[in-house]
């Protein structure tokens, strides 16, 4: 199944609630998501039968890799279940999860036991005056980093640890990140600040370019690319030539990667959305809650993403970045 650009359909982010205990500066900015913000009523979300259903009709069509999100997707109670109904689905290689760490510690072997392979863990900074600051709710590192250790405890290996590199925030940081996890078995990301949605403030001058870390952590400990692990990975890796480990880059804005995107991103609601930079979704959960075949359902996954033809990031601009696009909040990162 390719879209107009003949790019497959092979990676699908699930979004399974909008909610979120963190107010991350560059997600969820408290001045926008306030006490009295509107998230949705559970009514709305979709169910996990739902959730499972829709993600067995994706696998069918060539998906996979699924990685759950949110939001902060351990927030939706019993994730686990839903972790376990994924799991079964017949073809489906990976079952990742995406957090924000805060409650990974108490999760991590329930979420191992149901069937998840890996979590990714987001962590801007290890300095907890930074860190608290960005997330803006004053949440300390140290139970992040027990959150870690808890899933590699758990065997949810590699636990890989994205960082978003804001120019005059966090880049400071990059080296002592990377120091930290040097030899752990865990690979640090580091993510260029993008323009996803329409709240974070994005502009050019904020990003730091890819090409800088690379060149600020090769300074301290010689680095060597290596081969992407499969088409339509997003993240460059570099390896320590010493053998302690690896690194990844991911260059939205400087080396865009649009060309090779496989991935899909169902929200909490049911909407599909093509591009992570998206404007409109397709809605899934009207037909679900209206009787939809199997065969009807996958024929709009068909139409939809055959009419794909997204390529944000290589038009990206100063001016792009006002478009109202959705909030990575809602369709997840």
């Amino acid at each position: 199944m390719l879209d107009t650009r003949r790019r497959p359909l092979r990676d699908l982010r699930i979004s399974v609630t909008d909610r979120c205990n963190f107010r991350c500066t560059y997600c969820m900015p408290a001045e926008v998501f306030g006490r009295d913000y509107a998230f949705m009523p559970r009514a709305e979300l979709l169910s996990f039968e739902e959730i499972t259903r829709l993600a067995r009709l994706f696998v069918a069509r060539g998906v996979e890799k699924i990685r759950l999100t949110g939001g902060e997707p351990l927030l939706r109670r019993d994730i686990e279940v839903l972790v376990e109904q994924l799991a079964a689905i017949p073809g489906l290689q990976d079952l990742t999860l995406t957090t924000n760490g805060s409650l990974l510690a108490r999760k991590a072997n329930a979420l191992r036991t149901a069937g998840l392979n890996r979590v990714t863990v987001s962590l801007d900074s290890l300095d907890d005056d930074v860190f608290r600051a960005m997330n803006d709710v004053n949440f300390p590192v140290a139970k992040v980093l027990a959150g870690i250790e808890a899933a590699d405890r758990a065997g949810l290996q590699p636990v890989k640890v994205n960082m978003v590199v804001k120019r005059g925030v966090n880049e400071h940081q990059v080296v002592d990140m990377a120091r930290h996890f040097r030899g752990s078995g865990h690979i640090v990301r580091f993510i260029e600040f993008m323009d996803v949605g329409h709240s974070n403030g994005w502009h050019m001058d904020q990003v730091v370019p890819s090409s800088e870390v690379v060149a600020a952590i090769d300074a301290e400990w010689p680095l060597q690319p290596v081969a992407r692990d499969y088409p339509g990975e997003v993240a460059g890796r570099y390896r320590y030539r010493d053998g302690q480990g690896e690194i990844g880059v991911i260059s939205s804005v400087t080396q865009p990667f649009c060309g090779a995107c496989s991935r899909a991103r169902l929200s909490a609601d049911g909407k599909l959305y093509t591009c992570l930079f998206a404007v409109r979704g397709h809605d899934f959960r009207a037909p679900l809650r209206a009787g939809a075949t199997d065969a009807g359902l996958l024929e709009q996954i068909e139409t939809v993403w055959g009419r794909r033809a997204d390529r944000y990031s290589e038009i990206r601009t100063e001016k792009t970045g006002d478009i109202p696009k959705i909030e990575m909040s809602y369709i997840g990162g």
